[in-house]
């Protein structure tokens, strides 16, 4: 089972999580999207996520993207997923800044933009480095979407081996 978390500006059924769903299902995932919006605080957004009780008969997979990403991160100190797919995690900055969450899942994987203009790149390597996790940079902004097909490859080859 895939849940997707979707950004602060997006919503549940947005350009990346389409695309990522796709492959999810082609590979025999279940896709949840659960819809944040109007939601602005982050823990009411995680507290949603656990309301829906994920869980999974196989592998279960939090995939999140900015806010989204951060949403995915703190719900693993509770559900312990199999993986983590994260995309420009909002991690170090602003009201994220005192307390970023420990990723706890048997893999993850974040991929962020060189040029992204939210989220400094400089953190996201920081928290990366902090905690040994696999990082791919990209020469792209914070929304990804020009990068979609290899999003998809890197989606895609963490499913199979997760």
């Amino acid at each position: 089972m895939v849940y997707f978390a979707h950004g602060q500006e997006s919503g549940p059924w947005g350009t990346k999580i389409k695309s990522l769903a796709k492959i999810a299902t082609t590979q025999g995932f279940a896709v949840e999207s659960p819809d944040y919006s109007g939601i602005m605080n982050p823990d009411k957004r995680v507290s949603k996520l656990l309301e829906l009780n994920p869980k999974s008969s196989g592998k279960l997979i939090l995939a999140g993207s900015s806010m989204g990403a951060w949403v995915s991160l703190k719900a693993s100190g509770i559900i312990f997923p199999d993986g983590l797919f994260l995309l420009a995690p909002v991690v170090y900055i602003g009201e994220y800044s005192e307390e970023a969450p420990l990723p706890k899942a048997r893999a993850c994987c974040i991929i962020h933009g060189w040029n992204d203009d939210v989220v400094p790149v400089k953190q996201v390597i920081e928290f990366s480095r902090e905690h040994g996790l696999e990082l791919h940079l990209m020469n792209s902004g914070h929304r990804l979407t020009d990068q979609l097909p290899m999003l998809e490859n890197l989606f895609s080859h963490f499913l199979e081996n997760v």
